[in-house]
């Protein structure tokens, strides 16, 4: 998972106690092959101590403006010079109070004031303290300034209230921090996706469905939300979480998708039909539950609306995405859709090399001809395709 190779990323931590949420943010920036530079404040170091730091990073950790170690003193200028990013987790309401005032009274202050690069805040508090006036000017001030701000959270807090406040998880801050220092080559455009399975009731308990995990599909959501798209993301039923900054509309039939995306698409720029999308539904759905019998159940089906051919076919369409999953002749059935429905871009792929799994092998087809795209984990498949929708819709 070397996401970020070659990055350096500077991880202040001020006195809070999620600040034990910092070590593991540490682990997974270095695991992401990033260096990190740890410097605490005073309270910050009573919560999770230096070595912790150190022994996590396998780097040296700052705390003192008068630290010795750098020859020309002047760590609060050096620090940032050269670094990716700098990220403060947790970012206490008295933190975010010396930002916004524009204070610099430790290292860590002074080293954010002085900065060369973007800076990027997770809040942690009490939830009343998040909701004070004081804290909300402060807020308000620092997103004006540009600094990004990372939640908070709403949920249990250590002093047994519940409420906003609440620091993001490590992950949560990990996969901000990467799509923050992602090319933004959709920025200003709006993305929307279907995803997942759909489900055509037979009866109550029973329905048509398929192994579509959805997986694909949120990874493209992720991959356009992180390039800068304002994206919204029509679902199966799937589980699985909701990617950062993506609007999600649940539906559960292919007549329910087909509705949720006519309400949605006017005005989109891009539509990316990833859903496997049931062909066929009950002609009528049961009542109540068919019960077991020894004779044969007969079941009549009605062909799905295609939801795809649909919107390409709108007077003015978006910019409109396939996916093409097959069991053989790839690059015939996946051209074939491509011409038959007008679409600017297919992206085609074997069931046995990427069905509901972790990893995909795609090709991307267009105008130009086949684009084959190296066998990685979905969501780098889903950047890979984002940059070549990027590169198509390029004026």
């Amino acid at each position: 998972m070397a996401m970020l190779s070659g990055k350096r990323i500077v991880l202040g931590v001020t006195g809070g106690v999620a600040a034990y949420k910092a070590a593991e943010l540490t682990r997974l920036l270095v695991k992401a092959e990033a260096q990190v530079d740890a410097v605490l404040t005073e309270a910050g170091a009573r919560f999770v101590g230096a070595q912790t730091f150190q022994a996590l990073s396998g780097r040296p950790v700052w705390q003192s403006l008068w630290d010795e170690r750098m020859g020309n003193a002047m760590a609060h200028i050096d620090l940032s010079r050269g670094a990716d990013a700098l990220v403060v987790a947790p970012a206490t309401a008295d933190f975010l109070a010396k930002l916004a005032q524009g204070r610099a009274d430790d290292l860590l202050s002074t080293l954010c004031l002085a900065r060369d690069c973007p800076l990027l805040a997770a809040p942690a508090m009490n939830r009343q303290m998040w909701s004070n006036p004081a804290t909300q000017r402060n807020v308000a001030q620092l997103r004006a300034d540009g600094v990004s701000l990372l939640g908070p959270a709403s949920g249990a807090q250590a002093c047994g209230e519940v409420g906003e406040g609440r620091m993001l998880e490590a992950e949560e801050i990990f996969d901000a921090l990467v799509a923050s220092l992602q090319t933004k080559s959709l920025i200003g455009k709006k993305v929307l996706l279907t995803a997942g399975p759909t489900f055509e009731a037979i009866d109550p308990v029973r329905g048509i469905t398929n192994s579509s995990s959805g997986k694909m599909g949120f990874a493209l959501a992720r991959a356009c939300a992180e390039a800068g798209a304002e994206v919204t993301l029509v679902s199966g039923p799937v589980a699985l979480a909701t990617p950062s900054g993506v609007r999600r509309i649940d539906v559960q039939s292919a007549l329910d998708m087909r509705a949720a995306v006519s309400a949605q698409v006017l005005g989109q720029d891009i539509f990316i039909a990833v859903a496997a999308v049931a062909d066929y539904r009950p002609v009528q759905s049961a009542e109540h539950k068919i019960k077991k019998a020894g004779a044969n159940l007969n079941i009549e089906l009605t062909p799905n609306p295609d939801i795809l051919a649909e919107v390409a076919a709108l007077p003015n369409p978006p910019f409109c995405v396939g996916f093409a999953a097959e069991s053989r002749d790839l690059t015939q059935y996946a051209e074939g859709k491509r011409v038959g429905k007008k679409l600017k871009l297919v992206v085609g792929n074997l069931v046995q090399d990427g069905l509901g799994g972790d990893s995909n092998a795609v090709t991307l087809f267009d105008a130009a001809g086949a684009h084959p795209l190296p066998e990685a984990d979905k969501f780098t498949v889903a950047r890979g395709i984002v940059a070549h929708i990027a590169g198509l819709i390029k004026p």
